[in-house]
């Protein structure tokens, strides 16, 4: 069976960006798992590979039917983890990275008791994630007070991590998390 990774953190402290670097240089078996949402997709986005675009109708059916290893509703919308995802993937010997919310990561840690390990990844400061977002151009004055609101709520609660992952260097982010990735799949004196 394979591992079962868990990285969440605030939006914008860098994790697609770690997660894209991990995927493409850790040379292991590795798959991010594609999660389900009710929101509208974007022009660059694909179904079923950045997201899988479902109506709140079906999300609502595959709840109530248990195919949700976690949810949540999020800024209005809803987004959930397929327990298929998670579960063909590691039966194949893969590991499956979850970029899930803090609520997500709660649920997941309920139902799956052998998670290999949770990491948390935070700015150096709000007020460097407060830059990030400004600095990506894609959101308003009031989103980023909210996301700035729910990081600082996020952040609270990165004690129920196993790691805490400090992004303020890329490359040192990206080597912490690659090593305790490893661990997960080779054991504690592997790295």
């Amino acid at each position: 069976m394979g591992p079962l990774i868990i990285l969440s953190g605030p939006s914008g402290c860098g994790k697609s960006t770690v997660i894209q670097r991990l995927l493409a240089t850790s040379g292991l078996p590795l798959h991010l798992s594609v999660s389900a949402t009710t929101r509208a997709r974007r022009p660059d986005e694909t179904d079923g590979v950045h997201y899988f675009f479902w109506t709140g109708e079906r999300f609502e059916e595959a709840r109530a039917r248990g195919e949700l290893l976690e949810w949540a509703k999020v800024y209005g919308n809803f987004y959930g983890t397929l327990r298929s995802e998670v579960e063909v993937n590691r039966r194949q010997g893969k590991g499956v990275l979850l970029d899930i919310d803090v609520q997500g990561a709660a649920q997941v840690r309920q139902r799956c008791p052998d998670i290999d390990v949770s990491i948390f990844m935070a700015p150096l400061s709000l007020e460097v994630l407060r830059q990030r977002l400004e600095r990506r151009g894609t959101e308003d004055e009031p989103t980023i007070q909210r996301r700035l609101a729910a990081a600082e709520a996020e952040m609270a609660r990165q004690g129920e991590y196993d790691k805490v992952v400090i992004n303020d260097d890329l490359d040192r982010a990206v080597a912490e998390v690659k090593a305790l990735v490893r661990q997960s799949f080779f054991g504690k004196d592997e790295g």
